[in-house]
């Protein structure tokens, strides 16, 4: 056999490979997506306290790394060090004050990009309208939130775990499907 023919060989024959466990990951995403947009209040809280564990790891790290270096932001690795494992620590102490306090996170953030975007598009010549449909989009996603706090901050983070598993879980299918049309 040629070098050619043999690695042509070779594509046709690792194209696709694994695709059942692609499919496998898809389906249960797909699943787990679904549960949580079923059960969106626990799921909030299971993302809290996820967040809350990711805030305290990334906390002591920076701590550590303070405390052991010389340098001239030692002081700011420290702060943002203890200010982390206090977000930490409250959010996996109390899911429900930590959901409440990613929610209004949310509407802070979705306010200020939404008005971002609107000032900016009124200076676009190119893609001034969707610039002001995208900043007036976020402007009334945060007001939208906003008027039914404290009620969305049960279950909004639920909702996006919810739609981030499920809309994954779709893709991953999706391309599973066609990995194995290249098998």
């Amino acid at each position: 056999m040629t070098d050619f023919a043999r690695d042509a060989h070779h594509v046709r024959t690792s194209a696709g490979s694994g695709w059942g466990w692609t499919l496998g990951y898809g389906i249960v995403s797909i699943l787990v997506g679904i549960l949580a947009f079923s059960a969106p209040f626990p799921a909030t809280l299971a993302a809290t306290i996820v967040i809350g564990f990711f805030f305290l790891a990334g906390g002591v790290a920076s701590l550590v790394a303070g405390f052991s270096s010389r340098t001239s932001h030692r002081g700011y690795t420290i702060f943002l060090g203890i200010l982390s494992v206090i977000a930490g620590g409250y959010m996996v102490v109390v899911p429900v004050g930590g959901a409440l306090s990613l929610t209004l996170m949310a509407i802070l953030w979705l306010g200020v990009r939404g008005v971002a975007e609107l000032l900016v598009g009124i200076r676009f010549k190119r893609l001034r309208v969707p610039m002001l449909l995208l900043g007036a989009l976020n402007l009334l996603l945060a007001i939208v939130i906003y008027t039914t706090v404290p009620w969305s901050a049960l279950t909004l983070p639920g909702y996006i775990l919810g739609a981030s598993f499920l809309f994954g879980g779709i893709v991953a299918v999706m391309n599973a499907i066609t990995e194995r049309r290249g098998a």
